[in-house]
């Protein structure tokens, strides 16, 4: 039977060099908070429990991690990771298990990653995740010695040696929680910075007879968001990584570089992206589809063989089928757009079902909205809405009828019927002449 996971994932930090009113982990990268990353890598690898250790100062991060379905844990004062860790020790009894710790500024590590990480624990260990990066600076070194891990050492605290020491500490560990909470009551704050910290349980548990080893991971799995500045980087290697992803995987992308995407974007071999195409969270893309240039997209699916743009936006609760268009300048909302009809330009569809084959003409806006309340538009198979119709919702078109152009159409319009809703034009003969005729005499005399 395997044994039982939990995580704890740090995130009372006060965010400051963030300098946002917003508590950094709650900031997006790929469309979503690093929160929201760092909780669902912990579900890939089965952790039964999860606990989130907040502060007093951060309400906004207790609130997402309630959100989340996240066990709260209180660390008030901050008096260093050790400390945070062991505030969750209430959360977790009674859990009998493994445990890792996590940060919430620390949003790629893999789930892989984690899974080793658990896996290379043996009955009563310590794991480290260790990583080499190009300039190991600020980090705390890992001591190694015949494969075995010997210390942890914060670069602050370390000789001038140890600072060559290229293997790196990215602060992810995972213990029992027997082990972790026993070495944690024993951590002294006897350092610089007076704090307790989470490395010294290494050399407690080995001093317990207990083994420590290293797990590694690319840098770039563990870098970590302080600043405006690292959350641009950490935004644009998920970029990178998603472009990368998506032209193995078979999808046509004419200019990488300015397409943007989110963590669950999913698109199909063989479609095509445009230039500058952004897509939001929940957007799904069929094979042979084709996004043109300058296109948003969030909430939508696109179906196989459509065409979007260039210059449209789709908007949540969209579905265009199979071959349907949504041309330069539409507009659509909670809209379902059935196989094979066109949105061909400069259009709103919203709160609306647009069967099969019907052709929506430029100019032409569904009026969803009273003040109040949505109210929804319908619209039968083969249906032609001329130009510049306005649709005050709820109205229903039925199968085959035809608007024809400038109408506002109030009432439902039967199958096959012709709807006009304008008013009887009148010309006026000689009417122009006369009207600048006057207006140049008068001009004339200023």
């Amino acid at each position: 039977m395997a044994t039982p996971r939990a995580a704890v994932i740090l995130a009372a930090g006060k965010s400051t060099r963030m300098k946002s009113s917003r508590s950094k982990v709650l900031h997006h990268v790929g469309g979503r908070s690093m929160l929201s990353w760092v909780a669902d890598t912990a579900r890939a690898v089965g952790a039964d429990k999860i606990v989130c250790v907040v502060g007093e100062g951060n309400a906004d991060v207790r609130k997402a991690a309630e959100d989340l379905g996240l066990d709260i844990a209180l660390q008030e004062p901050q008096l260093g990771t050790g400390h945070a860790v062991l505030c969750a020790k209430e959360a977790l009894a009674g859990f009998e298990g493994n445990m890792a710790v996590l940060y919430a500024d620390t949003p790629f590590v893999k789930p892989e990653t984690l899974e080793r990480v658990f896996d290379s624990l043996e009955r009563m260990g310590v794991t480290v995740l260790g990583f080499e990066p190009e300039e190991p600076g600020f980090y705390g070194r890992l001591i190694t010695k015949d494969g075995e891990l010997t210390a942890i050492v914060e670069a602050r605290d370390a000789t001038n040696e140890i600072l060559d020491i290229g293997l790196c500490n990215s602060g992810v560990m995972a213990a029992s929680t027997k082990d972790m909470f026993s070495a944690l009551d024993r951590v002294g704050n006897k350092n610089v910075k007076g704090e307790y910290y989470l490395t010294d349980i290494v050399e407690i548990l080995r001093g317990d007879g207990r083994a420590a080893r290293v797990i590694t991971a690319d840098e770039g799995e563990v870098l970590g968001v302080n600043s405006r500045v690292d959350l641009a980087t950490a935004e644009m290697a998920f970029q990178m990584g998603m472009r990368q992803a998506m032209l193995i995987k078979g999808v046509t992308l004419r200019d990488p570089d300015t397409t943007y995407f989110s963590y669950d974007t999913a698109i199909e071999p063989d479609a095509e992206i445009g230039a500058n195409v952004v897509f939001g969270p929940g957007v799904s893309i069929a094979k042979d589809a084709v996004i043109h240039p300058f296109c948003h997209l969030e909430g939508a699916k696109v179906g196989e063989g459509a065409q979007i743009g260039p210059f449209a936006r789709l908007r949540p609760g969209t579905e265009m089928a199979a071959g349907t268009k949504a041309g330069n300048f539409v507009e659509t909302k909670k809209a379902k757009i059935g196989k094979g009809s066109k949105i061909n330009h400069l259009s709103y569809i919203g709160d609306a079902e647009v069967g099969e084959g019907a052709n929506i003409g430029a100019g032409t806006i569904t009026c969803n909205y009273d003040g109040y309340f949505k109210h929804k538009t319908e619209i039968g198979d083969g249906a032609f809405v001329g130009t510049n119709s306005s649709l005050v919702a709820p109205v229903k078109i039925g199968k085959g009828a035809y608007l024809g152009s400038g109408g506002v159409i109030t009432k439902d319009v039967p199958e096959g019927a012709l709807a006009v809703a304008r008013s009887e034009q009148v010309n006026k003969d000689g009417w122009a002449d006369r009207y600048n005729a006057a207006q140049k005499k008068r001009k004339s005399k200023k």
